[in-house]
This record gives C-alpha cells, sequence and structure tokens, in this order.
C-alpha cells in the first residue's frame, strides 16, 4: 500500500510557497515532489527553496508527470475549475483552493467531472475545518453545551488596495465575499449543520477596482440566524461567536489560526468563563494529511464536493441579493 501520496503543485502561488508547501511537507501522509509555474526561473526558484526535487515550466506539464499522485490547485479563482478537471483527466486527485469557483454554474462543471472520475478524489481547501478547534467546537455545539444554538457571527477583514493584486481583479473572481466571505458562509453552514432557507446581503463597490470591499450578510436557518462581515479595505481583524440559550463560544483568529503556538476556544455557561487550549497544530499539515489519507485508504473525503456547491450557492444568493436588494429564498 501507498505510504505517501506525492503531490504536485500548480503554481507558485504565495499561498502555497508561503503556507501550504512547508505544512504539507510536514506531513505524514504528504510528499511534495513536483511544482509548476508558467515562468520555469520561478518554479526552479520555488523548488530550490523548498527543497521540492521536480520543476516545470507549464501546468500541463506537471499534470503530465507520472511521478504525481495529486494536485493541489492554489491558482486565481477564475482558474480553480479548468485546471482542477484538466488534472482530473490527467488521473490526479485533486485538492482545491477555495472559492470552488467563480459561481455555482462553474462549480457544477468541476463536480460532474468529479462522478466521471469515481476513483479520484476532489476537495476544496477549507483549511481550518481540519483544525481540532473547530473539531471540538462543532462537537460541543452539537451536544448541547451551550445550550439550542441560536446565532453564528463571523468577521473577517484586512487592508489591500493594491490594483494588481488578484483578489482586486473582478473578472477573475476577486473580492472579500470570494476571498474571505466564502468563510463566514462556511462557518454556520458547518456549526448549524444545515443550509439557510433565505439569505440577504449588502455589498459596497470600489468605485475604481470594481470588487466588494466590504459585505455584509444574514442566513435565516431553521433553528436560528448568522451573520457576517468581511472586508478587503479595513483594518485586519477576525472572530467567530457562537451564541446558544445556555452559553458562548468565542474563537480567536478562527481562519488562520497561529501554527507557533497553542491555540484556544473560550467557553461561557452563565458566570464561568473556560478557556480551552489545544496544542500547537498547522490546520494545513492536517488538511493535506486528512486528504493524503482518503486517497491511501479510498475512504472519502473529509468535506464532500457537495459542501462546496452548497457554499458557493449561498455565495451567490448574497451577490444576488445585493444586487436586487430583497431576500433570497431558497
Amino acid at each position: 500500500m501507498m505510504q505517501k501520496v506525492r503531490w504536485g503543485i500548480l503554481s507558485t502561488a504565495k499561498i502555497g510557497v508561503e503556507k501550504v508547501i512547508p505544512a504539507m511537507q510536514q506531513g505524514t501522509y504528504s510528499e511534495v515532489v513536483a511544482i509548476a509555474s508558467r515562468s520555469a526561473g520561478k518554479a526552479q526558484e520555488a523548488a530550490g527553496a523548498l527543497g521540492i526535487e521536480t520543476s516545470v515550466s507549464s501546468y500541463q506539464e506537471l499534470l503530465d508527470l507520472a511521478e504525481v499522485d495529486a494536485i493541489y490547485n492554489p491558482l486565481p479563482n477564475h482558474l480553480h475549475v479548468d485546471w482542477s478537471i484538466k488534472a482530473l483527466q490527467a488521473g490526479k486527485h485533486v485538492l482545491c483552493e477555495k472559492p470552488l469557483g467563480l459561481n455555482v454554474a462553474d462549480a457544477q462543471r468541476l463536480q460532474e467531472a468529479a462522478a466521471s472520475h469515481p476513483k479520484l478524489k476532489v476537495m476544496e481547501a477549507f483549511m481550518y475545518r481540519h483544525h481540532p478547534r473547530w473539531r471540538k467546537v462543532k462537537e460541543l455545539v452539537d451536544n448541547g453545551v451551550v445550550g439550542t444554538l441560536q446565532t453564528v457571527h463571523s468577521f473577517f477583514s484586512y487592508y489591500n488596495d493594491d490594483p494588481d493584486n488578484i483578489r482586486n481583479k473582478p473578472d477573475i473572481g476577486g473580492g472579500s465575499l470570494m476571498d474571505i466571505g466564502c468563510y463566514c458562509i462556511s462557518v454556520p453552514r458547518f456549526i448549524f449543520g444545515s443550509e439557510p432557507t433565505k439569505v440577504t446581503g449588502a455589498m459596497e463597490v470600489d468605485p475604481t477596482l470594481g470588487i466588494d470591499r466590504l459585505t455584509s450578510g444574514m442566513l435565516q436557518f431553521a433553528g436560528g440566524t448568522a451573520t457576517f462581515t468581511c472586508g478587503t479595505q479595513m483594518a485586519p481583524h477576525q472572530k467567530v461567536t457562537i451564541m446558544g440559550s445556555e452559553g458562548k463560544i468565542k474563537i480567536p483568529m478562527p481562519f488562520n489560526a497561529p501554527v507557533d503556538r497553542p491555540t484556544t476556544i473560550v467557553l461561557t455557561k452563565g458566570s464561568e468563563t473556560e478557556e480551552i487550549s489545544f496544542e500547537t497544530c498547522n490546520q494545513y499539515t492536517a488538511q493535506g494529511d486528512r486528504f493524503s489519507k482518503a486517497v491511501i485508504e479510498d475512504t472519502p473525503v473529509p468535506t464532500p464536493l457537495d459542501d462546496a456547491l452548497a457554499n458557493m450557492k449561498v455565495v451567490d444568493a448574497v451577490v444576488q441579493s445585493s444586487n436586487e436588494e430583497a431576500w433570497i429564498q431558497y
């Protein structure tokens, strides 16, 4: 039986080079063997810096490598679906960065391609889901520790007004909702364990860049609500608060959990507050290993594609709601 999945990386994207690749190289079941860039020099530089054996100067060349079992796709959002489909056609398993596509229709193309390659694994890379903190939070809520779940509030922001940055280009899937708002939608869906019944949203568009620089929304679930705000031209901040009838849970730095020190959640019930600590952990390492283990053991991936499509559906609904200034019913 294969002991490690051999990974190829599509592009020298910053998130891959700085975060995901070094983390996966620490994994038990993951081995990064190749990296591609449209620039041979960039590919060679990244491979040298990260100790990767093979570098190639085209994405297709990487897909054609026999020694690659799976690919990680951190390309710009508009290239997620096309290159993930090409990877499946080349017989490779796929871990694709979020959001899965530009919209539901785009993402459905990948779902259909995955269905026609049933032996290959495909998963959206929502790394936060693999951190032990979040699995503990889900367990606490499901076990009724905070009473009846009532509402989830998520906040995620940073400042980036660089017109050359891909996150500020609307035609390739830029903007705050696509980049970080998708986390604020994923979290309440995960915690409630269901889909919203209706959605509303308000988006503020940058008049020069054309991307949404500030988006707020509300999701109505059968058992409660979720509210969120995300922004790409404000002070950096991220926090999630989960409120129940008998208690609350706060998750500091919920998405970019530090990798060099233990992390915490804060559970409050009545007048008692408990800080629950978790050992130092890299959620990118955990994500790579959980996916790789699914490949090795031929078991379902931790987060199925249906979840990615459902998240994309809510993203689309927030956009539609903002455009129409109305609630969108499911």
